[in-house]
């Protein structure tokens, strides 16, 4: 019986790869433009840091997680989410000694043992912000413009930005004891895991995904009832920074995130193009997630998007579809001899060239070129070779110049094409 992978985990085979390298390249260019540095942490944490960051009563933690002891006896865990690794990282390495705001960003795979979907495998990957040590306003709203710049950049144009603020621990605590109340008249008709989540975080319940809770959710207190006044000033600085910014936005006042470390401003980018899994991604602020790893009281916010979903909503982009410069059709050993030649020159300078390796008819070769997307093909046989001329036919208008051997590799050199 042949081996397979893993349920749940993919291979990413062309001609799905270039598409995600375009996803990446494109994440990094706009990270960068906003002056986020780059942060590659252990896809393999101890599993503490999990369950004191996630939080133990979470699915993730409780039943998602894959966690296993090492042969020294230590729980190690597969990172299911970025941001606990990057504060890890943030207080192991003592940045915090260093003036903020740290601006780091991630790209890399996740994991969590849940039942595959459209977009959702067991190994997925994100692109993951974080904004470490900025308190105000303005940092919620420039990390906000950023995905929506990168969204655009990509050309995804069906994603909807949604927020809410959770409010902080000075105003959270009357809420949740409104929602308890709220629940516990009502519990009988709950799911399992909302009857649990109720005794350690009622908020979770306005996030469960079984409709019975969410019918019964729909009569539950509004956050926004509770918002002390440095909360509702927050929340409304966010959004009139986003409007100066041009972009729009829906508020949602039921919206939370699962995790136990968010507070005040959450958001999530949804789309109706996915079906149930309606979520492309989304993130908050997280102000004392640091001080419960041991580490200075510091705010942050951060954001991830996951790649598998924005590719399922990737528009058909020239940028990533790109095929070869240059296909240059050999006849003749000796023809094969100067194209191998001229191929390693112009790879050299960075262009990407293909040829047969193989003797080959010039029908066949041209079909090869055509299927490879080539933008050019140079056609060189004996009597080219002997002239010193070939001729370049562009692939995309059927034009055709003949042209000398050499002024054809210098040009495509010079142009990097």
């Amino acid at each position: 019986m042949a081996i397979q992978a893993v349920r749940g985990m993919k291979d990413l085979l062309p001609p799905e790869s270039p598409k995600w390298r375009f996803i990446e390249a494109t994440a990094r260019e706009v990270f960068s433009s906003f002056g986020f540095s780059e942060i590659r942490t252990p896809i393999l944490e101890r599993t503490e840091l999990f369950s004191r960051s996630i939080g133990e009563e979470t699915d993730i933690v409780s039943k998602e997680m894959y966690t296993f002891s090492d042969r020294s006896g230590d729980s190690l865990t597969m990172r299911p989410e970025a941001t606990a690794g990057v504060v890890r990282a943030f207080l192991e390495s003592k940045l915090y000694a260093v003036p903020g705001p740290h601006k780091l960003f991630t790209i890399g795979p996740m994991f969590r043992h849940e039942r595959p979907q459209k977009g959702r495998l067991r190994q997925f990957h994100q692109l993951d912000c974080e904004v470490l040590d900025d308190a105000g306003p303005q940092g919620d709203a420039e990390l906000l413009v950023l995905a929506h710049h990168l969204l655009e950049r990509l050309g995804v144009r069906q994603v909807t930005l949604v927020l809410n603020s959770l409010g902080c621990p000075e105003c959270r605590p009357g809420f949740k004891q409104g929602l308890m109340d709220y629940f516990e008249s009502r519990q009988g008709a709950l799911c399992e895991d909302c009857r649990r989540r109720l005794a350690s975080n009622p908020l979770r319940v306005l996030d469960c995904k079984q409709e019975g809770c969410r019918e019964i959710s729909q009569g539950a207190p509004l956050i926004s009832g509770s918002w002390c006044e440095a909360c509702a000033e927050h929340f409304e600085e966010v959004k009139r920074l986003l409007t100066m910014a041009g972009v729009s936005y829906e508020t949602d006042p039921k919206l939370v995130r699962g995790l136990d470390y968010y507070t005040r401003t959450a958001f999530e980018f949804k789309t109706s193009q996915l079906g149930a899994q309606d979520a492309v991604g989304g993130g908050g602020r997280y102000d004392g997630l640091i001080e419960v790893l041991g580490g200075p009281a510091t705010p942050a916010i951060g954001f991830a998007l996951g790649v598998e979903r924005l590719a399922l909503l990737l528009e058909d982009n020239p940028e990533w579809q790109k095929g070869p410069a240059l296909f240059i059709a050999a006849l003749g050993d000796e023809p094969r001899d100067w194209a191998f030649g001229a191929a390693q020159k112009l790879r050299r300078a960075g262009v990407w060239v293909e040829m047969s390796a193989a003797s080959a008819s010039l029908k066949a070769q041209m079909r090869r070129a055509n299927k490879s997307g080539a933008a050019r093909v140079l056609i060189v046989g004996g009597e080219e070779l002997t002239a010193g001329r070939a001729p370049l036919k562009d692939m995309a208008t059927g034009e055709q110049q003949d042209l000398p051997l050499e002024e054809i590799v210098n040009r495509l050199m010079a142009a990097g094409a």
